[in-house]
């Protein structure tokens, strides 16, 4: 299979996530780019901020225009993010790239597990506490700068049981937090971006947005706690195969 039809296929399916769930389709990117692809780790990474960036803005429209971003919320939250997304983007050329894909399915498979435990949200209001929620972004920042991970899946259980949003505005909300630390992100990077392959990068991203709308609409037709647990269940397989491919 040509790598151009890998790549719209991949962008597809992690696009559909991102515009279905806030978040989690980038955790695909990034074994996606290496193993369907051939990336290295690095430029997977990078590769995958991209994608998420671009992916991320679309779907966000889509959520503002349904009223659904709390603005000022996401920005304070992805402010406590922002420095360590940068330092975490300059310091990921610097992993070897056994531990970086260690590391990545180590984050992916506590996603993943985290994911199949949660239970759907009450919509009920709690009260914020700045010191969690500064702890929350700070940490989601860093996720997203070392392992190219706009962290969706992570930021959406925080803004809800930290920042007290009900489920429907957390998703939202969480497009523009992985947006904001995705950008830091790429600053720290603008030289491994130039060295990407766009013939490949390019068609990826645009099967991603495409993938971002549908899934926004399937998220209005299926259960976000049945479409959750399966992209859980095939998550935990990835982290699976790639903790073992480091391992090995």
């Amino acid at each position: 299979m040509s790598a151009l039809v890998l790549a719209l296929a991949a962008g597809a399916v992690i696009g559909l996530a991102l515009g279905a769930l806030g978040g989690g389709g980038s955790v695909l990117a990034v074994p996606a780019l290496i193993y369907l692809l051939g990336f290295t780790p690095v430029a997977a990474t990078t590769a995958s901020l991209v994608i998420v960036t671009l992916t991320s803005v679309t779907a966000l429209s889509a959520h503002a225009r349904d009223g659904h971003v709390r603005g000022r919320t996401g920005l304070l939250f992805a402010a406590a993010g922002i420095g360590p997304a940068m330092l975490g983007g300059a310091l990921a050329g610097r992993v070897p790239e056994a531990v970086l894909t260690a590391a990545f399915a180590a984050v992916a498979a506590a996603a993943a597990l985290r994911m199949l435990r949660s239970r759907p949200s009450a919509d009920t209001v709690v009260a914020v506490r700045p010191g969690r929620a500064a702890a929350a972004g700070a940490g989601l920042g860093a996720v997203t700068g070392v392992l190219g991970v706009g962290g969706g899946f992570l930021a959406v259980p925080a803004l809800v049981g930290v920042l007290g949003l009900r489920m429907r505005h957390a998703v939202g909300t969480s497009l523009l937090v992985i947006t904001v630390n995705s950008l830091a992100a790429l600053t720290m990077r603008a030289g491994a971006v130039e060295g990407l392959d766009w013939v490949v990068v390019g068609p990826f991203v645009g099967a991603a947005i495409l993938g971002a709308r549908d899934g926004k609409r399937l998220s209005g037709k299926v259960s976000g706690h049945t479409l959750q647990r399966i992209f859980a269940l095939v998550l935990l397989a990835v982290a699976a195969f790639m903790l073992i491919d480091a391992v090995l």
